[in-house]
This record gives structure tokens, C-alpha cells and sequence, in this order.
């Protein structure tokens, strides 16, 4: 379940930072990525060089590196975790969390993280039951963050009572049951997913087409059939298999099949989500027999292919999500935000060439969504499986407003 999973580890200064160690070992046996973030106090407790072993990543404590400047980006990681754990959360870190106290990369780091946020409280009984403490704790979840409770026994002060972090194995089962109740928050919706190039005959040999692998479309099928969703993938001509045998896929050829096909499947569907790359003109004749080459200079007549986010937009029901994809070039935000409104899309997805690492044929994708309510947000550059992950996570909040 946490396989592939990437995590923010917030170390604070409490005695308890020692069972960190265990919980980052725990994680990555899972599979998952783990980066630790450590206040300065900390590095008393626990040290850097232990966490960056266990974790396999350099541990970042600074907002830069006074060697050479480099600048541990707050706003980059983030974006980069699927969920951030605070533990140990002592008092005085809990207090920033509530109050927005940005003194620290951890802080500043959980004010900028659009992920799930685990909190794990530990301090002496005495601390833990001030009306300051239980207030800032209270505020956390109203946040949304999740409280890890902190188990009973026996403190470092000597007393006993309610205070000791929870050991690394319940944390990890918190993340278990949090993703695994996640990852099936389209059970029962039925979504149709575009991908992939169109071919356009120009004769039985050739074709019009795009450099359009279908590996985006192919990543968001499989997100939306890995969270409980059923899924069908009208695809173009790709090289492409699919892993999650519940996806039905229907194969086509050209911009008119994948229409077709396309407005047969929508009035079923609860959402769809068109990322084709569907070729906007078609040759109005298609020779039957290979056109020959000749000396002069030749021509052909295209014709315009019929709009298929357009077409879904006009039939679009009040209970239906409809999500577009642009891929642009010049006036990337404008030319969206227009396709946006005359589509009746609930949101596009832009990404354009000028980004390096985006668009087609490659294995990372760099996107912007914007949504019909005048939202626009901006994401880093990312695997497309990771993509994939944001806009179905888009998409679950529209569905969850209808």
C-alpha cells in the first residue's frame, strides 16, 4: 500500500526522535521514499548522518546549504510528498504548526505542503494535558491535519501517564489504512479516459499524426482503476499494454473512431477525461491505392475533425465531470482558459513544449490545471505517474462538489 509512496519525515527536538530511525527503516522497506527534515534541536537527539543512512537521502536542516548556497526548497518538497508525518511533534513545533511560526525549513515546509499532513505528539504528561497544548493540538485538526494519538506509560521525566509518541509500527499503520482508504475514493464511478495519437489515412501507407505516446492517458487510466474506479481507455495507435486487466479498452484508429466511440461510452459515465492528442484535420480524399511520387510539387485538401471535448461539453450532464487537456506553445494560460470555457470543461489540464521534460514521448510531464471556477494551479515537473496522481486527485474533488 505504500509502495512508491513519497514522504516528508519532520524530525523535532524530543527525546523520542531516536524511534525515528525505526520508522524510516519501516518505510522504505515498504517501498516508499522518505526525505527527513530536522529542526536544529534534533540534531541533538538523533543525528543527521544515521537519518540520511537509513533514508538514502541527504537530510535537510538549513533553508540553504552555507557551503555553497544551494536552497533547499520548502515549496518543492511540498509538492514532491504524498503526505508529510511530523514526528516527534513536540510542543513548541505543534505551536508553530498552529500559529504559522515560519522559523524553520520543517515549519515553513508543512505551511507549504499540499499533501496530508500526520502529526505525532510527544512530551512530558504534565505538557501534554496544558489547555495551550490540547488547544494548538485541536486547531491542527481542524486544519485537517491527522493526529496520531500518543500512547501512555512511562516518561522520561519518571511519571506516568499519556505523552509517549507512538511507536513506529502504529504510525505506519496510520499511513497503511489512511492510503488504502484513499485509494479506492472512486469506487463505484465509472470514467472514460482519451489517449494517444490519431492516425488520419492519407492513402493505404501513409497518415497525418502526432508524436503522441499515450503514456499520460495510459498513467491516468491506471491511477483511476488503482482507486476504484471503472475504467474505459479508448486509445489511439500506441505501443502500449495495460497493467490493470478491469480496464476495458476500446482501440481506434482515427479522430472520427475515437468519437464515435467517445460519445457512445460518455452518457454512462460519471466523468471523462479526454488527454488524446487527436489530430484537428483529416484529408478529404484518402487514396485506396499508394500515391506515387512525382517530380512536382503535390497537394492535399484537409478537412476539419469533429471537436470530441466540444461534442461531450454540449451533452454534459449536471452529475458529469468533464476534464480537457491543451498542450500549447504560445499564450499557454489564455488559449487554456478559453478551450476551458467554450468546451464546458470542469477543468483543463495545460502543459506546454516550452517546458523542458514535458509533452510527448517523454516519462515526466510538467502541468498547470485550471478549473472553471477561476483556479489555477501550477505543479513541478514530475513522473507522469505522478502526474496522473494530481489531476485523478483534481478530479475526486469535483466529483465529491457535484
Amino acid at each position: 500500500m505504500l509502495k512508491g509512496k513519497k514522504f516528508i519525515l519532520g524530525i523535532s527536538g524530543g527525546i523520542a526522535a531516536y524511534k525515528c530511525a525505526q520508522l524510516t527503516r519501516l518505510l522504505v522497506k515498504e517501498g516508499a521514499e522518505v526525505q527527513v527534515i530536522m529542526t536544529k534541536l534534533a540534531k541533538q537527539f538523533i543525528t543527521p548522518l544515521t537519518m540520511a543512512t537509513l533514508s538514502k537521502r541527504p537530510i535537510l536542516v538549513e533553508f540553504f546549504n552555507p557551503e555553497n548556497g544551494d536552497w533547499n526548497s520548502h515549496v518543492d518538497s511540498g509538492l514532491w510528498a504524498d503526505a508529510m508525518i511530523v514526528a516527534p511533534a513536540t510542543a513548541n513545533t505543534m505551536g508553530k504548526m498552529a500559529n504559522g511560526i515560519a522559523d524553520n525549513l520543517l515549519i515553513t515546509t508543512y505551511l507549504s505542503a499540499r499533501c496530508p499532513v500526520f502529526v505525532s505528539p510527544t512530551m512530558d504528561l504534565d505538557m501534554y494535558q496544558h489547555p495551550s497544548t490540547q488547544r494548538n493540538m485541536a486547531t491542527l485538526q481542524s486544519y485537517g491535519n491527522h493526529l496520531i494519538e500518543p500512547n501512555a506509560g512511562e516518561l522520561a521525566s519518571g511519571l506516568i501517564g499519556k505523552g509517549r509518541m507512538a511507536e513506529p509500527e502504529e504510525i505506519v499503520e496510520h499511513l497503511r489504512a489512511f492510503f488504502s482508504n484513499e485509494s479506492k475514493d472512486l469506487s463505484g464511478k465509472k470514467v472514460l479516459v482519451s489517449a494517444g495519437p490519431t492516425h488520419e489515412k492519407i492513402d493505404p501507407v501513409r497518415f497525418i499524426g502526432n508524436y503522441s505516446s499515450g503514456k499520460m492517458g495510459y498513467s491516468i487510466a491506471e491511477e483511476l482503476a488503482d482507486r476504484g474506479a471503472e475504467v474505459t481507455l479508448v486509445s489511439g495507435p500506441t505501443r502500449l499494454d495495460i497493467k490493470d486487466p478491469g480496464i476495458k479498452r476500446i482501440d481506434v484508429i482515427s479522430a472520427n473512431e475515437m468519437y464515435e466511440a467517445c460519445v457512445a461510452h460518455f452518457p454512462s459515465m460519471d466523468a471523462a477525461i479526454m488527454s488524446a492528442a487527436v489530430a484537428d484535420y483529416r484529408p478529404v480524399k484518402q487514396a485506396e491505392e499508394k500515391i506515387k511520387r512525382k517530380e512536382s510539387a503535390m497537394s492535399i485538401e484537409l478537412e476539419a475533425n469533429k471537436d470530441i471535448a466540444a461534442a461531450l461539453g454540449q451533452k454534459k450532464q449536471a452529475n458529469q465531470v468533464l476534464v480537457g487537456f491543451a498542450l500549447e506553445t504560445e499564450n499557454a494560460i489564455e488559449n487554456a482558459q478559453n478551450k476551458l470555457s467554450k468546451k464546458n470543461l470542469d477543468f483543463i489540464v495545460l502543459n506546454s513544449l516550452k517546458d523542458e521534460g514535458a509533452g510527448f514521448n517523454t516519462e515526466t510531464n510538467k502541468i498547470t490545471i485550471l478549473d472553471n471556477q477561476n483556479k489555477i494551479e501550477q505543479f513541478a515537473l514530475k513522473s507522469k505517474v505522478d502526474v496522473a496522481r494530481d489531476v485523478v486527485n483534481e478530479l475526486v474533488l469535483k466529483l465529491s462538489s457535484l
